[in-house]
């Protein structure tokens, strides 16, 4: 017996998204799609390693084209939303971009890009057939990936991105410290992602959704309750330790010292942001009465994490393992920020973020410079540098001067407005904490600059004895100086950080912009369901 074929046509609107995608939703994904797509294509030419770094370096620059569009977009229009594979929100995954992922995107982009300029000198045919080019891609694509994406569970999948290549990363060269640090921070970091992965479980079995909008609008309804209670607490510990803030921070000094400089740099701007990112976007945003109730536990963090890292920094004669420290130092300023609350703290954090991104991966390089010049990575060795390279000492202090958070430079303002938001809240130690890091940090960078760059060294007074003959003389090695193609990175990198703290009044608007978003996500909420926007 024949079925009869209905000819009543599906409603697929219920479902799908019907209308086109438009150029700006687009755009949306294309940082990912271009990460990823450039990796695949370094893979097929892998045998062409001469190829790598021209295709790297052409994808990135369009990489941080893009994100400028991007910013540029979200300035204009506000939040913007594309749902993956045209499913309608909750059900489908969705990539929606506000001005906190959009400035941190670009921000990731520019020193990327550095990075890759730094890596032609710095990583050689052997680190190039390891696959350090399609691993930076891959990279990229999880950090810009993290920044962008408008769903929990897709946050997580970023993270693993990012977390392998990271692995690779680490490893490239296959060193015995080099394996030693990758385990280390490989263990640490599984946890970490273990217990967001229960976190995240622990959100879908309270609120049945994973979409992030979603999520900020059904949180009020269970503010206060034991179960965010316990989520939120689970949160702040997984990317806490993401984030290396105290007491889950012993990985990073443990492994950011091991691998190539220029991976150790990407690490340092890159990866504790995503973690710091995470906190804002879940905390701020999603759960902002659960952050309020767990604020004074945050700070304590917050300045446990900024004081003891400015101090373990004190305590180091390896500059590598001296940075480890200061990155922490700075973890411990933006979540004091997130801990704070309100438009000033949460905007002066995210100014910090950018501020780090771009810091940190310049005196990473930094410190590569000065070990090729001076010969080691031991303070007790390295000295005379100013004599050997002035131009490139005189770089290094004034990113020293930023990093401990002195004027003119960018380090300054979101001090500024953290000490200031600290204040008006009436948590002066606090205050104090911000400020007793910042000095402990220029300390740090002080005897780094007297014992390395201003102390004469064996080039200036090569004759400690009068006995040429003695066995005990070693006639000093030459000081190379640092090549163009070495120092425009870094340059480059100095330029944001110099013009940002001479017209610091751009970003710290856009920075109080961003943080208005996340403390009221109404913009980003109807970018992902315009239908619920008043008639």
């Amino acid at each position: 017996m024949a079925v009869p074929v209905t000819s009543t046509p599906i409603d697929l609107s219920a479902a799908l998204v019907m209308d086109p995608a438009t150029a700006g939703q687009w755009l949306a994904i294309l940082p990912m799609g271009l990460c990823l797509a450039t990796g695949a294509l370094l893979m097929m030419i892998r045998h062409r390693i001469t190829w790598h770094s021209k295709v790297t370096l052409a994808a990135l620059a369009l990489l941080v084209l893009v994100d400028v569009l991007l910013l540029s977009k979200v300035l204009a229009d506000g939040p913007l939303t594309m749902m993956m594979g045209r499913w309608r929100p909750p059900f489908g995954i969705a990539i929606t971009v506000d001005l906190t992922g959009a400035l941190l995107a670009l921000a990731a982009a520019i020193v990327a890009f550095a990075a890759a300029l730094y890596a032609e000198v710095d990583i050689d045919n052997s680190g190039r057939r390891y696959g350090f080019y399609p691993l930076l891609m891959v990279l990229m694509a999880g950090v810009s990936g993290a920044f962008l994406t408008g769903d929990i569970f897709n946050l997580y999948v970023w993270f693993e991105v990012l977390l392998i290549s990271s692995f690779g990363l680490l490893i490239l060269g296959s060193e015995r410290e080099q394996i030693d640090g990758a385990l280390k921070y490989a263990v640490l970091n599984l946890i970490a992602t273990t217990l967001f992965l229960i976190a995240v479980g622990y959100l879908y079995a309270i609120f049945g959704t994973l979409n992030m909008a979603d999520i900020a609008l059904k949180a009020p309804e269970l503010s206060g309750s034991a179960p965010l209670m316990t989520l939120s607490a689970l949160f702040i510990l997984a990317f806490s330790m993401k984030a290396a803030a105290f007491p889950v921070n012993f990985w990073l000094p443990a492994s950011y010292h091991t691998p190539r400089v220029v991976v150790s740099a990407l690490f340092a701007g890159l990866l504790t942001k995503v973690g710091v990112y995470a906190l804002l976007r879940v905390m701020v945003m999603l759960l902002p009465i659960e952050r309020e109730a767990l604020s004074l536990v945050i700070a304590i963090v917050a300045a446990l994490t900024m004081i003891l890292g400015a101090m373990g920094a004190l305590a180091q004669t390896d500059i590598r393992r001296f940075m480890g420290y200061v990155v922490i130092a700075g973890i411990g300023n933006m979540m004091a920020g997130i801990a704070i609350g309100g438009d000033m703290a949460v905007g002066a954090a995210i100014f910090y973020a950018l501020h780090s991104i771009l810091l940190m991966t310049a005196l990473y390089l930094v410190m590569g410079e000065a070990a090729r010049i001076g010969g080691s990575f031991s303070l007790s060795k390295l000295a005379g540098l100013w004599t050997a390279a002035p131009v490139f000492a005189a770089l290094s202090l004034a990113l020293f001067f930023a990093a401990s958070g002195l004027p003119p430079f960018s380090g300054f303002w979101p001090k500024a407005l953290l000490v200031k938001a600290s204040l008006d809240i009436g948590a002066w130690w606090l205050a104090g904490a911000v400020l007793l890091s910042g000095f402990l940090t220029t300390i740090g960078f002080g005897r780094l600059f007297l014992l390395a760059y201003w102390r004469p060294g064996l080039i200036e007074a090569p004759a400690r004895t009068q006995d040429i003959g003695s066995p005990a003389f070693v006639p000093p090695p030459p000081t190379p100086r640092p090549s163009l193609w070495r120092t425009a990175p870094i340059l480059l990198l100095s330029v944001f950080v110099v013009w940002f703290g001479l017209f610091p009044d751009p970003l710290i608007v856009v920075s109080q912009q961003a943080a208005a978003g996340l403390s009221d996500p109404v913009a980003y909420i109807l970018s992902v369901f315009p239908e619920k926007a008043a008639p």
